[in-house]
This record gives structure tokens, C-alpha cells and sequence, in this order.
């Protein structure tokens, strides 16, 4: 027993210990009626790691998986590269035939020249595939160039475009236009024995020419000025205007004049100079230069016919 005046012994309470910092901390709200939410745990001092998911984070999708092709896909992908593979072959065969093709006419062409004709000829298949044009027989267009042609030794710059050009070279061709550029001495040389004794001087759009005539017993020299026309075979030259020379000065020259210029065109046949069935269709002159613009339909490009020129009177 306890005496009077002592103290009471007290039994040791533990004393309450700290909360620890990683200890997390409840409060529990009870649900009341029936009615009640669920407990709601409020966790406090509990940090989030960082990059870590949080509650209120929406839900993180994964990356959708690619779909593999199917095999019907992948059977036309192949088909698709097989085709481009073939048509790329074709193009390139293609190629080469054009241009085996191209020699080939052009060593037919050179060699089927006239006589007196020479100068290396170039040529240019039109149209889009030559192999199905060499198989239909008929070749689109053909063009002809001869930057330097002699013909006789008159130097001339030849352009030639054919249409339904026969891959048999005896069989004629559709159309054929040609374009010949020439200076005026070779132009000279070309239509040298056509009459004209002093040959012919190119101006704009006029040429002229020179002659002489006798007046009660005098000569007269004059220069004529004409304009030029293509008249299929010929060239039509067509005075404008006269000019007398000093010796009929002291004489009335203008019956002379009226009857040169009355007298008509004079004719330069041409005929001789190009291959039969050819024909002048224009021509046109500056001060130098002419060019003449031919053509013919139904003209075969074989030796017999590129050989065979036509006739002047």
C-alpha cells in the first residue's frame, strides 16, 4: 500500500512518436445512408514521380499497328513495277531502232542522189514509235537535211519533210515539201544557160538582170528589174522597171523601154535541176540570198526516180 504522502507510481506510457515523412497520412470519411459515396482516401505528402501517370491523367493510347499489305496488294505492286520495267525496255528499244532507221534511209537517201547532187544527208523519224510505224508499212514523217548539198557546183542548204513515207522506198511517198536557201552566186550556177547572159542580181523582194539590144544598128545595153513567181516548173520573172545604159544617152530609148516592158515574164526553167515531178511553189528574195519553196505528191525516193530529171524546152 501506498503510504500517505507518496506518490502514486505511474505505469511508463510511450510517449506518441513523430510522424514520419514517408508515413502517409488517412482520413477516412465514412459513407452515411445507403445513399453514400465510397470511402475517399486523401493521401498526403506523397510526391508524384516525375514522367509518372497521375489519376486524373487520360488514358494513354498506344500507337496504332501498320497494316501490312494484303496479298491481293502486293500482286498488283508487282504487276504495276513489271509493266513500268516493260515499257521502259520498249522505250529504250525503241530508241535504238529509231535510230538504226535513220541511218539506214539516210545511206538509201545519199545513195539514190542525182548525178552531179552530192552532200551528206541527215535524217529524222517523226512520230512516236517507229517500230509500230515500221510495222504498219508506213512511216509518219521523214526529214531530209543538207546544210551543204552540191548540185553541179552550186552550194545549197536542202530541208525536206515527207509525210507517209512507205518503208519500201519504190512505193511513192504521200507528200514531199522542200526547202532550198541559196546564195546568188550558186543561184547563177543553178539557173546558168536559162538565157540570161549576165545572170541575176538579188535585191528586196526584186531581182535583176542585164541585156542588150540594137537600135537602128547601135547597141543598147539595159538592166531590167523584176519580180519573181514560182510557176511550177519555171520561175517567172516579171519586169517593173527599165534601165538604159549610157550608149542610147543621145537616142529616144522609150519605144525600147515600153517594148521590155511589155514583152511579158521571161521564163527560167528550172526543170532540169530537179528530179522529175518536182515543182516550184514559192519563192522569195533578199539582197544575196533566195529561197525556194518546192513540192510534189506521189514521188517515189528510189535511185530510178531521184536519177531521172525533168525536161526545158
Amino acid at each position: 500500500m501506498a503510504q500517505h504522502g507518496d506518490e502514486p507510481e505511474r505505469a511508463d506510457v510511450p510517449a506518441p512518436e513523430a510522424p514520419d515523412d514517408d508515413v502517409q497520412a488517412t482520413k477516412v470519411i465514412e459513407p452515411i445512408g445507403a445513399d453514400a459515396q465510397p470511402t475517399e482516401v486523401i493521401a498526403r505528402g506523397v510526391q508524384t514521380p516525375v514522367g509518372a501517370p497521375r489519376a486524373d491523367d487520360p488514358p494513354v493510347q498506344s500507337p496504332p499497328r501498320r497494316r501490312r499489305p494484303s496479298r491481293a496488294a502486293r500482286v498488283w505492286i508487282t504487276i504495276v513495277v513489271i509493266v513500268v520495267a516493260l515499257v521502259a525496255l520498249v522505250v529504250v528499244i525503241d530508241f535504238v531502232a529509231r535510230g538504226i532507221a535513220e541511218q539506214r534511209v539516210a545511206e538509201e537517201i545519199q545513195g539514190n542522189l542525182p548525178a552531179g547532187v552530192e552532200g551528206d544527208v541527215d535524217v529524222s523519224i517523226g512520230g512516236f514509235s517507229v517500230i509500230a510505224q515500221y510495222l504498219s508499212g508506213t512511216m509518219e514523217q521523214v526529214t531530209l537535211t543538207a546544210p551543204d548539198l552540191d548540185v553541179e557546183g552550186a552550194s545549197a542548204d536542202v530541208t525536206i519533210v515527207a509525210q507517209g513515207v512507205p518503208v519500201d522506198l519504190a512505193t511513192p511517198v504521200r507528200q514531199l515539201d522542200a526547202v532550198i536557201d541559196i546564195d546568188e552566186q550558186s543561184l547563177n550556177q543553178f539557173v546558168e544557160g536559162a538565157g540570161i547572159e549576165g545572170g541575176l542580181t538579188l535585191g528586196e523582194g526584186t531581182v535583176a538582170y542585164d541585156g542588150q539590144l540594137k537600135f537602128l544598128g547601135i547597141p543598147i545595153d539595159y538592166t531590167v528589174t523584176a519580180q519573181p513567181t514560182a510557176a511550177g516548173d519555171t520561175v517567172l520573172l516579171e519586169p517593173t522597171g527599165v534601165e538604159v545604159g549610157a550608149g542610147g544617152g543621145s537616142l529616144d530609148v522609150s519605144g525600147i523601154v515600153d517594148r521590155l516592158l511589155g514583152e511579158g515574164p521571161v521564163e527560167v526553167c528550172v526543170a532540169d535541176r530537179l528530179p522529175e515531178g518536182v515543182e516550184v511553189e514559192s519563192i522569195a528574195v533578199a539582197p544575196g540570198t533566195a529561197r525556194l519553196g518546192l513540192t510534189a505528191q506521189g514521188i517515189t525516193l528510189d535511185a530510178a526516180t531521184l536519177q531521172q530529171t525533168g525536161t526545158c524546152p
